[in-house]
């Protein structure tokens, strides 16, 4: 594993450091969800602590919702097809069309217990990497921001997508290990693995919420 001086570079830093919360819309956390993930409610009071630590010292909380269409892309849709549009009627669940996080679908939106000020940046991505045709690296650049505290779901997919897309970037990354969450126990694990081996510091949400706190 990285020692040392990988942790001091990756190091959070007062004046340059922003909260990323990674897809945590009801179309993920909801109870009964097509696509739903049960660990991500258990982490909502976590990411909340990190949420209003980040809010007291007036650091960017930056949000991101993953957002199906019909029009673009096509992949995804067809591996994972309870993003595509319901029948009016017709039952949902895994593995048929659900409106999962669907642009016309109220599942789309941040919950309500993370839900995002009017003035922080909500950004709507159609792929797993929250850095692929979006604003997102223009917008934390322009706020100054060249580290980032990665919190969301799911670990595996989107959350690492995301860090790889932002260590491509040259931003420093560390992922709040027990402020992500899958489906997965082992892959959570493994995917942390990976993470804290080769793209980013791993902390806890105590760990990154005193750093902050002493700011």
């Amino acid at each position: 594993m990285p020692g040392r001086d990988f942790d001091a570079l990756l190091a959070l830093r007062p004046a340059s450091t922003a909260l990323l919360v990674v897809d945590m819309q009801h179309g993920f956390v909801d109870e009964g969800a097509a696509m739903e993930v049960p660990p991500a409610r258990e982490a909502v009071p976590r990411i909340r602590t990190l949420i209003d630590a980040f809010r007291a010292k007036h650091r960017p909380v930056i949000f991101t919702e993953f957002v199906y269409s019909e029009t673009a892309p096509l992949l995804i849709g067809a591996i994972h097809p309870e993003h595509r549009r319901a029948a009016p009627g017709a039952p949902r669940g895994f593995g048929v069309p659900s409106s999962s996080c669907h642009e016309d679908d109220p599942s789309v939106v941040t919950v309500d217990a993370l839900k995002p000020r009017a003035d922080e940046l909500v950004v709507r991505k159609r792929w797993y990497d929250a850095f692929a045709g979006t604003p997102l690296d223009g917008a934390l650049r322009a706020r100054g921001v060249d580290t980032l505290v990665v919190t969301g779901t799911m670990t595996d997919i989107c959350v690492l997508a995301t860090v790889v897309g932002a260590f491509n970037r040259e931003y420093r990354v560390t992922v709040v290990e027990d402020a992500v969450t899958t489906l997965w126990p082992e892959i959570h694990r493994a995917t942390l693995d990976i993470v804290g081996r080769a793209y980013g510091r791993i902390s806890t949400t105590k760990e990154v919420a005193d750093v902050v706190g002493a700011w």
